[in-house]
Formats: structure tokens, sequence, C-alpha cells
């Protein structure tokens, strides 16, 4: 059976969530800002017909901000990721098989559903049911590989007159549109591969998908190769349903403030280390290996200049906050010089360990352990209802610390705190 896939894309994410529960900003144009309200990392509709780009930093666009009253926001990850989950699971009923590729994209598996209905009208569907359950407006791209799903829903953004639904199923659609997109826009050919197809006379989606894979192969990768078969209609990449369980997780921000004093970066080093272990306990996973990190800010030539990391093991592995952080301030302790201004510290947890299936060691007091789980367990399901939020005393206030994330533009976590509920007068 021919495989047929359907991506789908949210609208501009970021900024249509911060939209959806402000009608007053319809048709005006809105930026979210990155981590410390440092550069643009998305832009809504109105704000990219200004010209404004991707990443670039806040301050050289403010006389724009300025002329055109334009909306920015600082980035709210809570708001975004409980609306996206809104999104995978409306999603997740209306196809058999989902893949959540990242936080605003999700690939559909139709395979064989091409005999039951019109798939232009099954992506129609989808675009009209989303909106209805969410308020979030998506594209939709169809096609017998995923590559070429990505194309579509790339043609769905790119042109409006397709009403934000590309079908490519039929070759004589897939060769019209490669031969009008930049091989640029190709999914997986970033800017340097770009430079270098070019050279070679490759400029758009048909050409590559017209060479020879082998001769790809040869001169770039297998990678590479396999988007060109992809592009020809030969699936390469399956859909992954579930996703591979992360070898590694990394907790780090760069400082509102720098930090001169080790009373806060125990603070930060703390906040850093619970947050880890609060994301190794939604994979059901626990780490044996912490790796602590602080550095000062390498762009200030004009400034003494540090950085260092430590790393430590424990005995048995483990998921617990309070395990973590203790680790994390023995190593921090071993690192921490006076005299220096520091930008950006984190924790870096390694060596995982199922929490379902590890081998405990033959001192380990299981007792002590199933307590811990249970007082994790009541943590972590206090601070997900948005009623309250349970912190260790070592990371301090996070609402008063100096060293916190500059937010000053930060909307309300509308669906996931209580307070910030939309109100009706």
């Amino acid at each position: 059976m021919s495989q047929i896939f359907a991506l789908v894309d949210c609208n501009n994410f970021y900024a249509s969530c911060e939209k959806l529960f402000a009608p007053q900003l319809k048709n005006v144009p809105v930026l979210v800002l990155s981590n410390n309200d440092g550069c643009v990392v998305a832009r809504s509709r109105e704000a990219k017909a200004l010209g404004i780009k991707m990443g670039v930093p806040v301050f050289k666009v403010k006389p724009l901000i300025a002329r055109h009253k334009i909306q920015v926001f600082s980035s709210n990850y809570p708001l975004y990721a409980d609306m996206s989950s809104r999104v995978m699971r409306t999603l997740e009923a209306l196809a058999p098989r989902v893949e959540v590729y990242s936080i605003d994209e999700a690939f559909l598996d139709l395979s064989g559903l091409e005999k039951l209905f019109d798939l232009e009208s099954f992506g129609k569907q989808v675009k009209a049911k989303v909106d209805k359950d969410t308020g979030i407006q998506v594209c939709v791209g169809i096609a017998p590989t995923k590559t070429l799903a990505k194309l579509a829903n790339h043609g769905a953004k790119q042109y409006p007159a397709t009403g934000g639904v590309v079908d490519l199923t039929a070759r004589v659609r897939q060769e019209k549109l490669m031969a009008i997109t930049p091989v640029e826009e190709v999914w997986g050919v970033g800017r340097q591969l770009t430079k270098r197809l070019n050279a070679m006379g490759i400029t758009t989606a048909l050409d590559l998908a017209q060479i020879d894979p082998q001769q790809i192969r040869n001169q770039f990768s297998i990678v590479l190769e396999r988007t060109v078969h992809e592009l020809n209609g030969i699936a390469c990449l399956e859909l992954e349903e579930v996703p591979a369980k992360r070898k590694q997780i990394i907790s780090s921000r760069s400082f509102g403030q720098v930090v001169t004093e080790i009373d806060g970066m125990r603070q930060a080093i703390a906040q850093h280390a619970a947050r880890a272990a609060e994301k190794l306990r939604a994979e059901d996973q626990q780490a044996k290996v912490l790796t602590v990190f602080i550095q000062t800010n390498r762009f200030k030539t004009n400034q003494p200049s540090y950085s260092n990391s430590a790393t430590g093991q424990l005995s048995d592995p483990s998921n617990d906050s309070r395990v973590l952080t203790r680790l994390a301030m023995r190593l921090l302790e071993s690192i921490w010089r006076d005299g220096y201004r520091y930008n950006k510290g984190g924790v870096i947890l390694a060596d995982f360990y199922d929490q379902n299936a590890s081998q405990p060691s033959l001192f380990e007091d299981m007792t002590k352990k199933y307590r811990s789980k249970k007082l994790m367990a009541a943590v972590d399901q206090i601070n997900e209802s948005g009623l309250g939020t349970v912190t260790l005393a070592s990371q301090g206030n996070c609402n008063t610390n100096t060293w916190a994330m500059k937010r000053e533009h930060l909307s309300p976590a509308y669906t996931t705190r209580w307070n910030d509920l939309p109100k009706v007068k």
C-alpha cells in the first residue's frame, strides 16, 4: 500500500497564541521576543508584511515598532505548550496515526484514506476543525513522502489561492510546485548546502529531484540522497509516533542581569537543576551524571573572562529534585570564582535509566526511594495544576531574583493559571 502523509503546520504559532486571547489585536502587527527579550522569534502576518526579519535584534526595529504601533510580547512558553497540546489532541482525533514533529507541526498518516474520500477535502476539514476547536489557523500539505508534504505545506503558506491546503499526490503537481520553489526551501537543505548546490547549477527543488542520487551521495551525504528519493515520491522517512527518548537534558538561560555573588548563582543553578529534574520525571527517566557550567559574556572583551564546568556522578540514578540540586550545589562550589560578572549558568543531566526498569544497588533504601517518588509526583501535580507552585528553598524567590530571565512584555498564562483566566466584563 502506498504511503500518504499530511503535514499540519500552525501559522505564525507564537504570535497566533498571543492574538487568540486578545481580540483587539486582530489585524495588528505582533512580535514575540526570545529569552531576555533580545531578538524577534515570531512575527504575525502583519509584522512580516512590514519587512521585519526573523532573528533580528529588537533594538534594531524599535523605530518600526513605534511607527506602526507593533505589539511586542515576551515568550510565554506555558501558553504556547498548552495551545500546542490542544492542537495535537485535535489532530489525533482526526487521523489514525500522528507524529508530533515540533511544538507547531505534526505529520498525519493518511495511507489508505484516499480510497474513502478526496484528500484535499479532508485537508480542509482538518484546517476547519483545528480552527473551531482551538482558534489556531493551520496549513496542510499532503504528499506521498514527508519531504514532499513539507514542500506542499510551504506552497499552502506561500500561495493564498490554495486556501491553505495543497495536495501533491499527483506527480504533475509535484513537479509544477518544485519548479517554482528555491532549493533552500527543501526540508533539510540549509544555507551552506544551498551555496554548494547553487554552484552546481541546482537552484530549484526540481533541479535537485532530477539529479542522480548516487552523485549526490558521493558529493554530499546519504541524508541528501534520501532527500532526492523523497522528492521523487520514494518514502525514506517513516512516521515516528513515539519520540525517541533524550540522551541528555540541558536547563540553561542567559541571566536578566549579570550575577556577581555566589548566592545569586546558587539560586540560579538550583532553579535549573529542579527544572531539569522535572523534565526527567516527565519522561520516566532517572539520571546518574550531572554537569554544572557557568560563564561570563565572551562578547564583553573589556571585562575579565571566565568559564568553567564540573561533572559529578550519583551512586544510584535519581530524578529527585533534592538529590540533583544537592549535587549541583557541590559542583558549583568547586568552580565558582569571585570577581567576575557571570551572564549564564546551567545544568546538564546525562547517563539516563528507565525509572521503572533500573537495577537498584545492593544497599539502596527502597523505602526512601518510594517516598521520593511519591513526593516528586505530588510536587509535579501541584505545579501543573496552576493553583500554586512548590519549589526548593535553595531556588529562592523566582519572582524577585535579579538573575531571572528578562520578560518585560509577558502576557498572562490564559490557559494554565486560574488567576490569568480571561475576564468578561
